[in-house]
């Protein structure tokens, strides 16, 4: 999902069948970001600087290093950032069409997701 910052609205959506990582649902989306947008994303997007050089990801410790107090503050500042994002992953999880196993026919779930994201969209005002 791709939301906007300013208004929390649902922009872009892209699924596919089974599990699958989201940075790997990004690339087969091929979705087209431009230049002067800044992408926040969390630690699973790691190489998103190949697809969009304007892109900020948290900084991961590793088992030897830990973080300095500057990745911390770097990290509070992206996940705070962030937060909107989760906020309207939440909202479409209230519809428990993602949080539960879909049922119904695999051919509408586009539709009907896509129709979640304008209802949120909807009472989100916009």
């Amino acid at each position: 999902m791709v939301v906007n910052k300013v208004n929390k609205q649902i922009v872009c959506t892209f699924f596919a069948n089974g599990r699958r990582h989201d940075f790997r649902l990004f690339k087969e989306s091929k979705l087209k970001i431009d230049s002067k947008i800044k992408a926040v994303v969390d630690t699973g997007y790691t190489g998103i600087t190949k697809f969009h050089a304007n892109s900020v990801i948290p900084v991961k410790r590793s088992k030897k290093k830990l973080l300095t107090k500057i990745d911390k503050a770097f990290n509070r500042r992206v996940s705070s950032e962030r937060v909107l994002n989760e906020h309207v992953i939440g909202l479409i999880k209230r519809f428990k069409i993602v949080s539960d196993r879909y049922r119904n026919r695999r051919k509408r779930f586009g539709l009907r997701f896509n129709l979640i994201a304008g209802i949120c969209n909807y009472e989100q005002g916009i």
